[in-house]
């Protein structure tokens, strides 16, 4: 291996393409690693990227290996393995996952949200879905056993099936829009309890600090409350537009005498109709928040802050973490 021309010397392979100190710089950061069709590359291409972004990092680059290749390389290793170990992460739970398996499901549960069979069926198979999604994408510093996983899913998939069956009972004699707003409320009571389960050990233990310079400062836990707080909040976010606009939609569509006609194609039509939702909305929901979360120095806990402090002053003002996705 050798530095080659066709890549600048200046080229540093982890540096960000986009500003991520701005939304639109994150958007165009996520539109890329969220990219679908990522999950189609085979699992030898993934270990290749992996490698060869390794290699980079080294200062070691293959022979006429071009900065476009090792810019492609980067979106893969970043779509597949996790920030934190650099562990290639599986292929449900991650995030360019979201938009085939969302849709699928969530256009399931849009369907089919007219008897409780149903409703427990498709808020079952959404929880077992989460959690690999919040597991895979947990701050990888803070281990959880398998019994805290198993508590977890037990406990966010009973508050999914509670909200969503006891909304659906309560409106069976309430305009049907409604009803088909119960999904979505399942869903957001179920993230507010999923998430902060499946990554107590970060709330418990706290996660790791850093200073700018990826210095270790420390162990939070306010850190953690913030990173998974904003995650449960882009959670919703990412069900949100297609939950609560695409009923609307389907409600208008079901008056037209040809919908009434292809009763088999409505679950089809809404499964590419949420589809098309989180195309979208899966990259803006990531961006909402920076991925490297920064916490004010007055607001950590005082012991660490004090620990900080005596370290290295007021040169400290913000730590910075990984929130997880």
């Amino acid at each position: 291996y050798a530095k080659m021309a066709t890549v600048s010397l200046s080229f540093n392979i982890d540096s960000p393409r986009w500003d991520q100190s701005t939304f639109v710089g994150r958007l165009k950061h996520f539109l890329n690693i969220t990219d679908p069709r990522t999950v189609l590359v085979p699992e030898e291409e993934l270990d290749q990227a992996k490698a060869l972004v390794e290699g980079c990092r080294a200062g070691l680059v293959p022979p006429g290996s071009s900065q476009e290749q090792l810019l492609y390389a980067k979106k893969l290793y970043d779509s597949a393995f996790h920030p934190d170990s650099g562990e290639k992460m599986n292929l449900i739970g991650r995030m360019s996952f979201q938009v085939p398996g969302g849709m699928a499901i969530t256009g399931c549960m849009l369907q089919f949200y007219r008897t409780v069979p149903a409703v427990v069926f498709w808020q079952w198979v959404n929880q077992s879905f989460n959690a690999f999604v919040n597991y895979t994408n947990r701050n990888a510093a803070s281990p959880i056993s398998l019994r805290q996983i198993g508590v977890a899913y037990v406990t966010a998939t009973s508050a999914a099936l509670a909200t969503a069956v006891g909304l659906n009972l309560y409106t069976k004699r309430a305009p049907t829009l409604l009803a088909r707003w119960v999904p979505f409320a399942a869903v957001a009571a179920a993230n507010c309890v999923n998430i902060p389960m499946m990554r107590q050990q970060e709330i418990i233990n706290g996660i790791t600090v850093t200073d700018e310079n990826n210095n270790e400062l420390g162990r939070s836990r306010r850190a953690a409350v913030k990173g998974i707080a904003q995650v449960v909040l882009s959670r919703i976010t990412m069900a949100a537009p297609g939950m609560i606009i695409l009923p609307i939609i389907m409600e208008r569509l079901e008056k037209f005498t040809f919908m009434q006609r292809i009763r088999v194609l409505h679950a089809p039509l809404q499964v590419l109709l949420c589809g098309g939702f989180l195309l979208f909305m899966v990259p803006a929901a990531c961006a909402l928040f920076p991925q490297r979360c920064s916490l004010a120095l007055a607001d950590l806990e005082v012991e660490l802050r004090d620990s900080i402090m005596a370290k290295h002053g007021d040169k400290v003002p913000y730590v910075y973490f990984n929130k997880g996705l």
